[in-house]
């Protein structure tokens, strides 16, 4: 689903082209300026999103931006200003700014495990997205300098315990998947260390190392690394402190379902003048 279509989405929920208020308040040939104002600091993401969401409304609005996705912002900082129809950008603000806010809210989160791996591994996001978002929240984890995993069920095979548990001859079934989907990236996860030696032998791009602890992590990769040519994840309710613990081990990535699920929106307003 592509962005303009989101938006017009989002502007239809909030019934934008219906706003009984403004209507009401104010004159139709009204103009209003305005500024975005950063009341907080940390990564901005979503601008040209924003900007859309007014744009669909009043294609003559101008939307003026002083700086770009992924910079870090300070407190009181103008991003970006707007000025036009008075109708469209009171009736669009407020999914503007909701876009805007939980945008730069998951890329500053994403940055801030980023800064916590010390570039000893990659951040990588995961599904936990919010429905029909998805496209936004991946877009702000790569602004924050994270990096994306798989988009959708259908663009990489990741087996998962409730996969195995499914079946009794799981490694007969990722053959099978193997020869139905030879194009596609194959990921397998472990949770304990008899599973991983298991695993290798069907060498999948990916081996996804979930809930293990420190010690078990460490000799699975050392076991990885000497018997395969694979990737390693580390994965299961990373939080910061987490990540600054299991990067120490060299992963190749670790996955953060927090920086889509769980970031706290950053506080952005607009201000008319």
């Amino acid at each position: 689903m592509n962005t303009k279509t989101l938006i017009k989405l989002a502007l239809k929920e909030d019934k934008a082209q219906h706003d009984i208020t403004t209507l009401v308040f104010v004159p139709r040939s009204r103009r209003i300026s305005g500024d975005f104002i950063a009341k907080e600091s940390g990564i901005v993401c979503g601008l040209d999103i924003a900007a859309e969401a007014f744009k669909a409304l009043d294609k003559k609005i101008t939307f003026k931006k002083f700086v770009k996705d992924g910079i870090q912002i300070k407190k009181f900082q103008k991003l970006a200003s707007i000025s036009g129809n008075a109708r469209a950008i009171l009736s669009g603000e407020r999914t503007a700014l909701n876009i805007l806010q939980r945008m730069s809210g998951i890329a500053t989160l994403t940055h801030k495990y980023v800064v916590a791996a010390c570039g000893k591994t990659r951040i990588y996001d995961t599904r936990k997205t919010t429905p029909l978002l998805r496209e936004f929240e991946k877009y702000a984890v790569r602004c924050g300098g994270g990096f994306n995993h798989r988009f959708d069920l259908a663009e990489m095979a990741i087996v998962k315990d409730n996969h195995l548990a499914a079946v009794e001859a799981w490694g007969s079934a990722v053959k099978q998947l193997r020869v139905k989907y030879p194009r596609r990236h194959l990921e397998i996860e472990a949770q304990s260390l008899k599973q991983v030696s298991e695993i290798v032998k069907l060498k999948p791009d990916i081996i996804m190392l979930d809930n293990m602890n420190l010690a078990d992590m460490k000799k699975a990769i050392t076991y990885i690394r000497k018997n395969s040519v694979c990737e390693i994840e580390i994965s299961g309710g990373m939080n910061i402190d987490s990540v600054k613990k299991y990067a120490t081990l060299r992963p190749d990535r670790i996955s953060v379902g927090k920086i889509t699920h769980s970031a706290p929106s950053i506080d952005i307003s607009l201000e008319f003048r």
